[in-house]
């Protein structure tokens, strides 16, 4: 049997954050039951039961707590009896918000769950205030306290950068905050303004950094993570050693996957489909189809994602063949910018390079 990551999109949220364009809406109690229901329904009548074995599970969001802790052990344990997912081994990921103060964090830790992904974003109120967040830092401190009182070791806390207003002096107070915490991972991501959003209304009042200021928050926060200790191991991803995110390396080695709920994305049998942002379009298991994947030119924009990059022998087990010298030979003038690492072992960005990740892939894949 094949084995698969599973996401599960918990499309949810008290309010809508003004940066956040990912699919959510708001629920009661009736609609929490509601897709509950249909999600055990598209697990248990998905043509890939019997043909895939779950390796992880992530429920992400909106806001999965929402929808409380009993709801999400029921997905769980579908899962569990339609895709053999072994809670004992398992990687199992759960989305929270400092704010879901009512959820029950013993529940989640007996039914399998093994680590926590907190939407902190930033450890300084007005940051927090700016961002929409439901919660202020000490709220978050002791949401953080409650997870390690559960028995959770491994958490992660998202930190964002080039937040309007943010100083150099904040951005390592937030750092602190994580590592201080425990926390085994930190995921760090610049804030992008996007369409449909709060933000994006308003981005003409918005104190923006320029790109530059942005790039050198970048920069200053890579040195912050080494400086305490953690791994940079993919573009926006650190983690103290062994602690790697593992549902998401499905992701970055181009590796298959089921989505289930409205937004959601799959990879599989060589083709990628997903569900329309609409919950009438997952209730009535409308797919859409997204062509092919798999192919030589994805597996290297996804694998160039993480430090280590393109290897090698890697490449050759994946494509049985050779990885071509074009690429090698493409990498000399990036190497001398600085902007990319390469032997005859194969070649990876550098953090310089991680910045202009774009341009410097699309240069080597041409």
């Amino acid at each position: 049997m094949k084995k698969c990551g599973i996401y599960i999109h918990i499309p949810f949220c008290s309010k809508k954050c003004p940066y956040c364009d990912f699919y959510s809406r708001s629920g009661t109690d009736k609609l929490y039951d509601e897709y509950t229901a249909a999600m055990l329904r598209s697990l248990g009548s998905s043509p890939y039961r019997g043909e895939y074995a779950a390796a992880t599970l992530y429920f992400g969001g909106g806001t999965p707590g929402l929808v409380g802790a009993e709801r999400l052990a029921l997905m769980i344990e579908e899962v569990k009896q339609d895709f053999g997912l072994d809670t004992e081994n398992s990687e199992i990921t759960v989305e929270l918000d400092p704010a879901d103060e009512s959820i029950d964090l013993d529940l989640l830790k007996r039914v399998g769950v093994n680590r926590i992904s907190i939407g902190l974003q930033s450890s300084d109120d007005r940051e927090l205030k700016l961002l929409g967040r439901r919660h202020n830092a000490e709220q978050a401190e002791r949401f953080i306290e409650r997870v390690k009182a559960s028995g959770f070791e491994n958490y992660s806390l998202d930190l964002m950068l080039a937040i309007p207003g943010q100083t150099a002096e904040s951005l390592e107070r937030s750092v602190r905050f994580c590592a201080e915490s425990g926390a085994s991972h930190i995921s760090s991501y610049i804030l992008k303004i996007e369409p449909n959003t709060v933000f994006y209304k308003k981005r003409d009042e918005l104190e923006l950094p320029g790109d530059d200021e942005a790039a050198d928050m970048y920069e200053y926060l890579c040195r912050l993570m080494s400086e305490y200790g953690y791994k940079h191991y993919e573009i926006s991803n650190f983690c103290k050693e062994g602690f790697e995110g593992k549902h998401n390396l499905i992701y970055w080695h181009d590796e298959e996957y089921l989505g289930f709920g409205p937004s959601a994305h799959s990879f599989a049998d060589g083709r990628r489909f997903y569900y329309p942002r609409s919950m009438k379009s997952f209730y009535d298991n409308e797919i859409t189809e997204d062509g092919e994947g798999g192919s030589e030119e994805e597996y290297i924009m996804l694998a160039l994602r993480l430090s280590k990059g393109v290897r090698a022998e890697e490449y050759r087990k994946r494509f049985d063949c050779e990885l071509p010298h074009k690429y090698l030979l493409r990498c000399r003038g990036l190497a001398a910018a600085g902007l990319v690492k390469a032997d005859e072992n194969g070649f990876s960005l550098t953090e310089k390079g991680f910045l202009l990740s774009n341009s410097v892939i699309a240069r080597l894949l041409q």
